[in-house]
């Protein structure tokens, strides 16, 4: 019998396979690939030293028959010994500086046990070994070499004559010194927290990949896929790499450079128009509002086209105002209160629908758009028109034209801004909207399916050099939500905001580009006909479905899908849909208790069902959360969305091969109809939306 065996490799017929323990393994399993992957390192069981862990430098690690024993704790061993050699290769030449190592996967593996289902924990409860020991008193472990952690180098046998750790090492520490998942949910709000059972956000999705669930939620947010997390994972270990070799913040800026420069190649924008990463699109808002306020000494009103299928808190955003009792940048704040240095201003909301609930069509917004703007530009003031492409359910307004005729105004003091959050655009939409000189806000977690929080301004070249030539700054309380690093370098407005770097949004919009890059690639031809594909299927879907009303049938009312020309801004992409029990539509409380139970394993609740029916009911399906809707005139409900998304195309286009992209395209069509089933099958048991 062999004694040391790579992993992967080996299967003995232990307890631990047994029909009852598979799942659970299963589980951690899966969780297992969010650990870095790195080259040429071993992962090696050892049956004859069941106690052994043992990190090999720069080649292995051995672990203990009694450690697989225990899944999870071999889970928590793993993370911190690869952890350790991603640290040490990171050091290239200086491997006499490993006390780094073990004080970064330390750090590492602390944040990872937080994250771990509460049940996982509970399994380590009554388990005594050394480095659990020290990760479960979840105290702030400090930058410095603490004598109780002269244990973790028996790990690896190496002998550090020098345990200080360098000043210069202390803030990569602080920063990179996290899992990746972990960044991805920091630097933007407490909607970014995850509960400790489903490890969902209030979105509905993880941090890190949910391949178990049929995902059409780009609508609202999307778990960030296995391909993006992998490259993400890579770009934060590069990082390391280059900050211990140049230091953190020229590795930072230079990355952050770099993404951005890869967003303008992946959307095609001119070198001369600056981006501004922001945590979300209603920060994206509160930083139009801050450069309202410096580049015009008028009195100034947002007129808000599309206000009731905007973000909830692009209002106050745009008012001046915190929009939640957290800032990007972790600063607690009351929601609703003035942000410090923003002047008064006036905000009128032009909704898609009537106090009835009907939607308005293209002319009467049309009008009520040119209304709004002619009547506050009669008064002297300067006009900031927040126009929609798209919402999200899916409409646009004001309309090309009626954009164009307000130009016929009189010495008119107006700048327009794009809200393009859902980025279901092409990029040729993109150079229209700046060639006119209008501000586009955009998000890289809608239909690129990114993860949740990724928002970024893209400023046109000639209003970048009427900002730059302002000599005033930012209002003083954007120190608690942006840092100077990510506006642009050459403008005086941001001179005074925060130092520092938001490394979550960095590694969110990394994520978000790598999807780009990917759906890109899929030649246009199949890239259209696939979106063609799926669209009709889903909309013939939801309206076969005799328990489903859609919203979209009232399309004729207003033009947002009239042209010709091939686009996603001219192809609805976005599926709302009420949701009736017996003819009766669903109250707003039983749609939203639906979409939490359609996003659950609940098969316990059909014991005893066919197989088929238990399976149905365990599979997860995640799409776009409830938005409040009128249905007719007087009965408030709610609608929910079905969405494509970039992944439907880049995760079919696999190998140039035309005939199994097309089979892909059909596979989650497929998912389409079993997500429309196992709605039916919540609607048979009604007490379960009580």
């Amino acid at each position: 019998m062999t004694n040391n065996i790579i992993i992967e490799d080996q299967y003995n017929r232990t307890s631990l396979f047994e029909k009852e323990n598979v799942n659970y393994l299963v589980r951690v399993l899966k969780r297992f690939n969010t650990v870095p992957k790195i080259n040429n390192i071993n992962i090696i069981a050892s049956n004859n030293e069941p106690n052994l862990f043992k990190i090999i430098p720069n080649k292995s690690i051995k672990i203990g028959s009694s450690f697989l024993d225990k899944p999870v704790l071999a889970l928590i061993y793993l993370r911190y010994g690869i952890e350790w050699q991603l640290w040490y290769k990171a050091l290239g030449r200086e491997k006499q500086d490993a006390a780094l190592c073990d004080l970064a996967a330390l750090k590492v593996t602390q944040v990872f046990y937080k994250l771990l289902p509460k049940e996982d924990k509970e399994k380590l409860n009554n388990l005594n070994f050394s480095l659990l020991d020290i990760i479960k008193k979840g105290e702030d472990l400090p930058t410095e070499y603490a004598a109780e952690y002269a244990m973790l180098q028996n790990f690896h046998g190496l002998r550090n004559l020098d345990q200080i750790i360098k000043p210069q090492w202390k803030p990569i520490l602080e920063n990179l010194a996290k899992p990746t998942e972990y960044l991805l949910m920091s630097g933007g709000d407490l909607r970014l927290n995850i509960d400790e059972f489903q490890l969902l956000n209030k979105y509905g999705c993880r941090p890190f990949p949910r391949p178990e669930a049929f995902t059409f939620a780009s609508s609202t947010a999307t778990s960030v896929s296995n391909f993006a997390f992998d490259k993400t994972d890579k770009a934060r270990t590069i990082l390391i790499q280059n900050s211990l070799k140049k230091g953190l913040k020229d590795a930072t800026i230079e990355f952050s450079e770099s993404l951005k420069n890869s967003l303008r190649k992946a959307l095609k924008i001119n070198d001369e128009c600056q981006i501004i990463f922001s945590p979300s699109g209603t920060d994206s808002a509160l930083q139009i509002a801050a450069i309202t306020q410096i580049v015009s000494n008028k009195e100034i009103t947002h007129v808000l086209v599309a206000s009731d299928e905007t973000g909830s808190g692009v209002p106050a955003a745009l008012m001046g105002c915190h929009f939640e009792n957290t800032s990007a940048l972790n600063y607690p704040v009351k929601k609703g209160d003035k942000i410090k240095g923003f002047r008064d201003v006036d905000l009128i909301k032009i909704p898609l629908r009537d106090e009835k609930g009907e939607l308005k069509s293209s002319k009467q917004l049309d009008e009520e758009v040119f209304n709004a703007v002619s009547q506050t530009n009669a008064l002297g003031r300067h006009v900031v028109l927040h126009a929609m492409d798209q919402s999200k359910l899916g409409y646009q307004s004001p309309s090309a034209s009626t954009l164009q005729n307000l130009k016929t105004l009189n010495n008119l003091s107006m700048q327009i801004i794009v809200d393009g959050s859902q980025l279901r655009l092409d990029p040729k939409d993109i150079q229209n909207y700046l060639n006119k000189g209008y501000i586009i806000t955009i998000t890289g977690s809608k239909y690129f399916t990114g993860p949740p929080y990724s928002g970024a301004l893209i400023v046109p070249k000639n209003v970048s050099k009427s900002i730059n030539a302002v000599k005033n700054t930012l209002p003083e309380g954007l120190t608690n939500y942006y840092n100077h690093s990510d506006w642009p370098k050459a403008w005086y407005c941001s001179k005074k905001l925060s130092e520092g770097f938001n490394y979550g949004s960095y590694m969110r919009w990394n994520a978000a580009i790598v999807e780009m890059d990917r759906y890109y690639k899929t030649p246009i031809l199949y890239r259209n006909l696939g979106i063609e594909m799926f669209c009709n299927f889903v909309e013939d879907s939801i309206k076969d479905a005799t328990f489903l009303k859609p919203l979209f049938e009232d399309e004729t009312k207003i033009n947002t899908y009239n042209s010709e020309a091939f686009g996603l801004r001219n192809i609805r992409t976005i599926f709302p849909f009420f949701i009736l029990k017996n003819g009766t539509v669903l109250n707003v409380d039983e749609v939203k208790k639906l979409y939490t139970l359609l996003n659950s394993d609940i098969s316990h609740h059909f014991d005893g069902s066919a197989l088929e029916i238990v399976r149905l009911a365990a599979q997860k399906c995640h799409i776009g959360q409830a938005v409040n809707v009128k249905y007719g005139t007087d009965f408030q409900s709610a609608v929910l969305r079905i969405s494509l998304g970039a992944r439907v195309i880049s995760e079919s286009w696999v190998n140039r091969d035309i005939s199994l992209y097309f089979r892909n395209i059909e596979s989650q069509m497929n998912e389409i109809t079993v997500i429309i089933k196992k709605i039916e099958l919540i609607l048979s048991k009604p007490e379960m939306l009580k």
